[in-house]
C-alpha cells in the first residue's frame, strides 16, 4: 500500500468514545450485550429461515444474506471496539486499519442493494402476483444478490484507493472507535479534496440509486394497495411490507446523516453516536424487525421449537 510508506509507525492509535474508565466499563458490557444478541440473532434468523421449508421463498432468500451481512458487519467493527475499551491497547495497524474500513464499506453498500432487491421482491409480489414466480425466479434471486456483492466490492476498492495514495505525517491518533474514512482522511497531511468528492460521489450513488428502486417499487405498491377494494386485503398487503419499511427508515436515515454533508462539517460527538448506531445497534434490531413484526418468522420459530420438544420426549 503506497499510504504505508509515508507513515512514520505502522500503527494508528484509536482514541474511542470516551476516556472515562468508568464509562469505558459501561459500554463495554453494553456492547457486549448487543454483539451477543447480534450474532444469536442473526444465525437464528438463518437457522430457521434453513430450517423451514416454508419460508423458501425469495423474500427469505435475500432476508437470509440480510442476517448474514449484519452478522459479518458488526463483526468488523464489534470485537476491535470492545478490545479498545476493556484493554488499555488502542492501537490498530495500518494494514488492520485499512481492511476493517474496506469490508465496512463493501458490507454497507451490498446491504443498501439487497434492502432495494427486497423491496423489488415486494413490488413484483404485490403488484404482478400471478408472474410472480416466473419474475422472481431462482435464477433471478442469485443474481440480484450477487450484483448487489460485486457493486459493494466494486464502491469499496474505490473509496479507498484514493485514500491510500495520501500521505500521513506525524499523526497517527484516529479520533473514533474504527476506521472510518472521514477520521481517517483528518490525519493526511496532503490535500484531502479529490478523496473527500469520491467518497462523497460513492456514497451519494449508492444512496440515490438504491433509494430509487426502494420508492419507485412503494409507490407502485401503494397504487396497487389503493386499488384494493377489502380493508383486510389493504391491511394484509400493508402488513408484507411494514418491517421492510422500518428497517430501510433505520438504515438510510443514520447513513445519510453520517455520509452525505461535508467533511468540515464532521462532529466528533454526533457523528460518533450516529456511527454506534448503524454499525453495532442496527445489526442487532434488524432480525427483531424482521421476525417480530413477521407472523410467518414467529409461526415457523415457533414449530421449530415444537419439533425439538417433540423429539427430546422421545429420547
Amino acid at each position: 500500500m503506497n499510504a504505508w510508506n509515508h507513515t512514520n509507525e505502522s500503527n494508528f492509535i484509536l482514541m474511542g468514545l470516551t476516556d472515562s474508565k468508568e464509562i469505558q466499563l459501561v459500554l463495554s458490557v453494553l456492547f457486549l450485550f448487543i454483539y451477543m444478541a447480534t450474532v444469536l440473532g442473526n444465525i437464528g434468523m438463518m437457522l430457521i429461515i434453513r430450517l423451514e421449508v416454508q419460508l423458501h421463498t425469495p423474500m427469505y432468500f435475500f432476508l437470509t444474506h440480510l442476517s448474514f451481512l449484519d452478522l459479518i458487519y458488526s463483526t468488523v467493527i464489534t470485537p476491535k471496539t470492545l478490545e479498545n475499551l476493556l484493554t488499555s491497547r488502542k492501537s490498530i495497524s495500518f494494514m488492520d486499519c485499512f481492511i476493517q474500513l474496506y469490508f465496512f464499506a463493501l458490507f454497507a453498500v451490498t446491504e443498501c442493494f439487497i434492502l432495494s432487491s427486497m423491496a423489488y421482491d415486494r413490488y413484483v409480489a404485490i403488484c404482478n402476483p400471478l408472474h410472480y414466480p416466473v419474475i422472481m425466479s431462482t435464477r433471478r434471486c442469485h443474481a440480484l444478490i450477487t450484483v448487489s456483492y460485486v457493486i459493494g466490492a466494486m464502491d469499496s476498492i474505490s473509496t479507498i484507493s484514493p485514500i491510500n495514495t495520501l500521505n500521513f505525517c506525524s499523526s497517527k491518533v484516529i479520533h473514533h472507535f474504527f476506521c472510518d474514512a472521514f477520521p481517517i482522511l483528518a490525519l493526511s497531511c496532503s490535500d484531502t479534496y479529490d478523496a473527500e468528492v469520491n467518497i462523497f460521489i460513492l456514497a451519494g450513488l449508492t444512496l440515490l440509486v438504491s433509494l430509487l428502486i426502494i420508492f419507485f417499487s412503494y409507490v407502485s405498491i401503494l397504487s396497487t394497495i389503493l386499488k384494493i377494494n377489502s380493508s383486510s386485503g389493504k391491511h394484509k398487503a400493508f402488513s408484507t411490507c411494514a418491517s421492510h419499511l422500518l428497517g430501510v427508515t433505520v438504515s438510510y436515515g443514520t447513513m445519510i446523516f453520517t455520509y452525505l454533508k461535508p467533511s468540515k462539517s464532521y462532529s466528533l460527538g454526533k457523528d460518533q453516536v450516529a456511527s454506534v448506531f448503524y454499525t453495532i445497534v442496527i445489526p442487532m434490531l434488524n432480525p427483531l424487525i424482521y421476525s417480530l413484526r413477521n407472523k410467518e418468522v414467529k409461526s415457523a420459530a415457533l414449530r421449530l421449537v415444537k419439533k425439538k420438544e417433540g423429539s427430546q420426549e422421545f429420547t
